[in-house]
């Protein structure tokens, strides 16, 4: 089989866990490789993300690994099977591979701790909101790239709407909230959809421009659980795109941040009443 041109963050993943628990062990790659019948070549295709392994090999890998981690083994082996091909597909060749990447994470998440700024969280924007958003992208963006930009972000809120959706957690400051992105009608919509995902049962909080002490500016994150702890993973955004944190003492760091911050915010009640107030400033 051909060598995947462009894995998935989650393709990625599982690589990357396979190739941790072999150095864990001590063993190179081509001794690995042995147990397999493979090569060396292949296994590094493997623990890249660029070749796919059967549920099979993931547990022979990890019996000769002397992995006694059996949640992590059979949450290894899950991801190997896993064929799901989810509404983002039909992005692919549109949209950057990191929205999709984003979308799939969202998917497959127990749940969801996000903490903004600047900017309301995508997954709690509305159309309009993220069309002003995207809209101020340099270059600018014709609306063949800017409208599926808009369509993937709404469609993203699968994740904490659905049957099965995901708990959802965030801590939102009061700037992201106040700043008027488009205009007025815009951000009383935007803040009346924020109140709506209050009372179907997500946690927001914010944090008050009067609030002291706090110097998080920089702790924009969405933190996604996975079906076991060593599998969540970070995304933080920059200029320059996303990125995929998943080493276990970055783990580690922003579950212990975004608990900071949440000190920092108001309650879920009165961070409800604080939005109404700004509702009615608007």
């Amino acid at each position: 089989m051909a060598p995947r041109n462009q894995p998935t963050a989650r393709q990625v993943r599982l690589g990357t866990e396979l190739r941790r628990l072999r150095e864990a062990a001590g063993l190179k790659a081509r001794e690995a490789a042995g147990l397999l019948s493979s090569t060396s070549a292949q296994m590094s295709q493997v623990e890249a993300g660029l070749a796919g392994v059967s549920a099979e090999r993931v547990r022979r890998l990890a019996a000769h690994y002397a992995c006694a981690d059996e949640a992590l083994v059979d949450a290894l082996a899950a991801m190997a099977i896993d064929r799901t091909q989810g509404w983002w597909e039909e992005f692919r060749g549109v949209l950057p591979p990191a929205f999709l990447d984003v979308a799939e994470l969202e998917y497959h998440a127990t749940f969801l701790r996000e903490v903004v700024i600047t900017h309301v969280p995508g997954l709690l924007q509305t159309p309009d909101y993220a069309r002003a958003v995207f809209s101020y992208a340099v270059p600018e963006l014709p609306p063949s790239e800017l409208e599926p930009r808009v369509e993937h972000r709404m469609r993203r809120r699968a994740a904490i709407e659905g049957d099965d959706a995901a708990t959802y957690e965030t801590v939102v400051h009061e700037c992201a909230l106040r700043i008027l992105v488009a205009d007025r009608r815009v951000a009383r919509d935007q803040l009346r959809a924020i109140l709506h995902q209050i009372d179907r049962g997500h946690t927001v909080r914010v944090i008050p421009f009067e609030v002291t002490g706090f110097a998080g500016a920089s702790s924009a994150m969405l933190y996604t659980g996975g079906p076991i702890p060593q599998l969540d993973t970070v995304l933080r955004d920059s200029p320059h795109g996303t990125a995929f944190l998943d080493a276990g003492s970055q783990l580690d760091r922003f579950r212990k941040l975004f608990r900071k911050v949440e000190t920092a915010a108001l309650g879920p009640g009165p961070s409800r009443d604080f939005i109404h107030r700004i509702l009615k400033d608007l």
